[in-house]
C-alpha cells in the first residue's frame, strides 16, 4: 500500500515538476533577461549573466525534484568541471541529463535541436545564452571551436540522442571532430540512473517502481594529442576517438550494470 501510494506521489511530483520547469522558463523569458538586456550592455558580460540565470534556475528544478522525493543524486569528481573552455562528453541515459549538467557548470553551452528555439518555453534560455542549434551544417563544429576558445564549458552527447533500452548507442563523430579539430582534451562524464526513468521513448508520468538515484561521475580529461600522433589526418585521428570514447563509455555501463 505505501509503495503504491509513494508511486502515485511521485508521479504527481513529477508533473509539478515539469510544470515549474515550464514556468520557469517563462519567467526567464519574459522577466529575466529583458532586465538583464537593460542592465548588461557588453553582449559577452550579458551571455554570461544568461547562462548564469539558466544554470541557477536549473539547480533550484534538481533540488525541487530531489526535495520533493522525485530521485536524489550524487556528483562526484565536481572539481574537474571548474576550468574554462572545456569540452565536456557524457552519455545520455534520460531527459533531464542536459539540465543536470548545466546545473553545475559555470559558463556552460551546449548543442541544442533546432525545434527547441521555437519552443515559448525554452526559446528565451537557448537565445539569451547563446546555445549552439544543431542546425548549423557545416558550420557546427566551427560554432563549437569557437564557443570553447572563447572560454565557454561546451556539454556534448556523442550518441546524439538517449541511449536507447538495453544497451549503448552508436556514438557520432561529431564530439571528436571538436576535440580533435580545436585541439581540446575531453572531459568524460558518466552518468547512472537507478532505475531507470526518462530513457527513451519513456513518458514523464512512467515513474520507476522506487525512486530513482543519480550518480554523475567526472572522470579525467583524455588528452586528444595521443590520437594525433606522427601527423594522422584529422578524419582518421576522429575516428579513432570516436572508437576510443565508444569503447570507454560500453566499459563504464558494463562495469556498474
Amino acid at each position: 500500500m505505501l509503495t503504491r501510494a509513494g508511486r502515485v506521489w511521485r508521479v504527481f511530483a513529477t508533473g509539478l515538476c515539469f510544470a515549474l520547469f515550464g514556468i520557469g522558463g517563462l519567467v526567464l523569458r519574459v522577466v529575466v533577461f529583458p532586465l538583464l538586456s537593460l542592465c548588461v550592455r557588453a553582449p559577452a558580460a550579458r551571455q554570461r549573466a544568461a547562462r548564469s540565470a539558466v544554470r541557477l534556475s536549473f539547480r533550484a528544478f534538481v533540488g525541487v525534484m530531489h526535495l520533493l522525493g522525485v530521485l536524489r543524486y550524487e556528483v562526484r569528481g565536481l572539481d574537474k568541471l571548474e576550468r574554462q573552455g572545456q569540452l565536456i562528453l557524457a552519455n545520455h541515459p534520460t531527459l533531464i541529463d542536459t539540465v543536470f549538467l548545466i546545473a553545475f557548470v559555470r559558463n556552460a553551452d551546449c548543442i541544442v535541436k533546432s525545434a527547441l528555439s521555437g519552443n515559448p518555453f525554452m526559446r528565451g534560455p537557448i537565445r539569451a545564452a547563446g546555445y549552439i542549434c544543431n542546425d548549423r551544417g557545416p558550420e557546427l563544429v566551427e560554432d563549437c571551436i569557437a564557443s570553447l576558445r572563447a572560454g565557454g564549458n561546451l556539454i556534448v552527447f556523442p550518441e546524439g540522442t538517449r541511449t536507447p533500452p538495453g544497451g549503448a548507442a552508436t556514438l557520432k563523430r561529431g564530439a571528436a571532430n571538436i576535440a580533435v579539430r580545436g585541439m581540446r582534451a575531453v572531459t568524460p562524464v558518466v552518468i547512472r540512473c537507478d532505475p531507470p526513468t526518462l530513457g527513451k521513448g519513456d513518458k514523464w508520468w512512467h515513474v520507476p517502481p522506487r525512486q530513482a538515484r543519480f550518480r554523475i561521475d567526472v572522470k579525467d580529461d583524455i588528452a586528444v594529442e595521443v590520437f594525433r600522433h606522427d601527423d594522422v589526418p584529422e578524419v582518421v585521428a576522429a575516428r579513432r576517438l570516436t572508437a576510443y570514447l565508444q569503447q570507454f563509455f560500453v566499459k563504464e555501463g558494463q562495469q556498474h550494470a
